[in-house]
C-alpha cells in the first residue's frame, strides 16, 4: 500500500508530503520547502527509509531546503520540468527576499518530461507536466490509491497564482482540465498549501474552473 503524510513547513505553510511503500518503508519526500529537522524527525518516528527527493516547481517555499537535504542523505533530487531551472537558480536570493533561512541551488539527479513515471519501492506514479504557475512545474499521481500531488497548479476554492515571471494564467487552466480532469472526479489531491479536495468537487464549486 503507498502511504503519505502532509507536513506543513516554512512561513508559508507549504504542504510537504512523505510518501512512502508501507511494506518496505522506501519513502521519498515532495518538495521539503525547509524545516528539515521536523521533516526528519517525522521520517524518524514513521520508521521510513528516505531514498528521494521530489520537486513539483522551483518556488522558495517548496524547495528551499532540497540541497541541504539532498547533500545531508546523499539522496537523488528529482524533477521539476527543465523549465523551472532559473527559478532553482534564484533560489538564494528568493530566499533572502522572503525572509527565509539561507538556500542554495541545486542540479536536479533527473529533470522530468510529461508522460514520465516514477518509483518507490513496488509504486509507480505518473508524472505530469502542468505549466501556468511556474512553466517547468509538474504533479505526481498515484493511480493506485487516486491520490495526486499537485503542488501549487490547483487549491481547494481556488488555483494557483500567474503573476510570477513565466507564469500563465491561459496554461494554467489548460494544465488542470487537460492534465488533472482526466484522473478522474473521486480523485483526491494534495495542493501545495491548504486542505485537500477532490478534482469532482472543484468542477463543482471551485469559482476559477467551475463546469471546465
Amino acid at each position: 500500500m503507498l502511504k503519505y503524510q502532509t507536513i506543513p513547513v516554512t512561513p508559508f505553510q507549504q504542504n510537504c508530503s512523505l510518501v512512502w511503500d508501507d511494506q518496505t518503508r522506501q519513502a521519498a519526500v515532495i518538495d521539503p520547502g525547509g524545516d528539515l529537522p521536523v521533516l526528519l524527525g517525522a521520517v524518524k518516528q514513521l520508521n521510513l527509509n528516505l531514498e528521494q527527493i521530489w520537486i513539483t516547481h522551483g518556488h522558495v517555499d517548496h524547495a528551499a531546503g532540497t540541497a541541504d537535504l539532498a547533500e545531508q542523505l546523499q539522496l537523488p533530487i528529482i524533477g521539476p520540468h527543465p523549465a523551472d531551472q532559473f527559478w532553482i537558480e534564484g533560489l538564494t536570493q528568493a530566499a533572502a527576499m522572503y525572509g527565509f533561512p539561507p538556500a542554495r541551488a541545486f542540479k536536479p539527479t533527473r529533470w522530468l518530461q510529461d508522460g514520465d513515471t516514477v518509483t518507490l519501492g513496488s509504486h509507480t506514479l505518473q508524472v505530469r507536466h502542468c505549466p501556468g504557475h511556474t512553466p517547468g512545474h509538474v504533479v505526481f499521481y498515484s493511480p493506485d490509491i487516486q491520490r495526486a500531488f499537485v503542488g501549487d497548479v490547483l487549491f481547494a476554492g481556488s488555483i494557483g497564482r500567474t503573476d510570477f515571471p513565466q507564469g500563465n494564467h491561459e496554461d494554467l487552466i489548460n494544465s488542470i482540465t487537460q492534465r488533472l480532469w482526466p484522473m478522474g472526479n473521486e480523485t483526491v489531491f494534495i495542493p501545495g498549501h491548504g486542505p485537500e479536495s477532490t478534482f469532482g468537487r472543484e468542477r463543482q464549486s471551485n469559482p476559477y474552473v467551475r463546469g471546465t
